[in-house]
């Protein structure tokens, strides 16, 4: 005789929050820190949990980058005297994975180390500079494709919600983000400087802090 069985389990599954922190750039502007928050990231973030080890993640950030060449350890760069500030709007999706168990469907304080990476897109403002070194607007946006490298760890501080912390860098495929390549073609042989061989990079450090919620789906089968 078969006997069809079937389990509910309510533990959560998704989880919506904030991401606060700082934000710095590297590129041919400025100084070259990896890490060196100077500027203010904010958002939000949602995931969802497929497994204890592994989890789909959708990140919407807002942040200011800022470049200036007095505060570079390059004299070249010091006797140039460049710099700017700008806005930058970044989209995020991609797949977070936990160095050990973090299992949301199991009772007790869980903690562990992750590791996030997908494909980004930062909407940005177009500007080069003149040979004087003064900033023109092109008054256009663009969207900068890159990689996000994230790098954190986590913990539960109830059974609803979850803190962590996170140094996240994103290469990018574009040089055009601190002004050193125009996106204008008939502009570039004129504005452009800097190394045309290394693209973008930008970083954010901060904590997300977020809820979580939803129902593990049925689980049948029979005996």
């Amino acid at each position: 005789m078969s006997v069809l069985y079937c389990q509910l389990s309510h533990s959560q599954i998704y989880e919506i929050g904030m991401f606060a922190g700082g934000s710095n750039f590297i590129g041919d502007v400025g100084a070259t820190n990896f890490i060196s928050p100077n500027q203010v990231a904010i958002g939000g973030v949602f995931k969802w949990n497929r497994s204890p080890r592994h989890s789909y993640r959708v990140t919407v950030i807002y942040a200011g980058l800022e470049g200036v060449d007095i505060k570079s350890d390059d004299p070249r760069r010091q006797q140039r005297g460049y710099s700017f500030e700008t806005n930058i709007l970044e989209i995020s999706a991609g797949m977070e994975f936990t160095f050990f168990d973090f299992d949301l469907h199991s009772e007790g304080k869980k903690m562990t180390p992750y590791l996030y990476s997908g494909i980004s897109a930062a909407n940005h403002d177009n500007f080069y500079f003149n040979n004087s070194g003064v900033i023109i607007s092109e008054n256009k946006k663009s969207w900068a494709f890159g990689i996000p490298i994230v790098l954190g760890f986590k913990t539960t501080l109830t059974d609803s919600f979850i803190l962590a912390l996170e140094v996240g860098a994103r290469y990018t495929f574009s040089d055009e983000i601190d002004g050193s390549i125009p996106d204008n073609p008939s502009l570039q042989p004129n504005f452009s400087f800097g190394n045309i061989n290394n693209n973008d990079w930008y970083t954010f450090s901060g904590i997300t802090l977020t809820y979580t919620f939803g129902n593990n789906p049925c689980y049948c089968g029979y005996e």
